[in-house]
């Protein structure tokens, strides 16, 4: 995790299946590769950063169902 300044007109997004009252995780795409992440209730707070590698490998951990046991029945 870095810490930067965002650049203006990022495209913020959150999953299709992301709560009705708002509070969803929200991710943009960063012109160096990475990522960045933050709660869509609080769009001017706090954000974490990744690098191209850390979201890839996320990314293909949650492919490869290393997270499911996060995921309640």
């Amino acid at each position: 995790m870095n810490e930067i300044d965002l650049p203006d007109g990022l495209q913020w997004r959150k999953s299709l299946r992301s709560n009705p009252n708002g509070a969803c995780v929200e991710v943009a795409p960063l012109p160096d590769g990475g990522a960045a992440v933050r709660n869509s209730t609080r769009p001017g707070g706090a954000y974490v950063t990744y690098t191209r590698a850390e979201i890839t490998a996320f990314l293909q951990g949650v492919h490869d169902g290393e997270f499911d046991d996060l995921i309640a029945p």
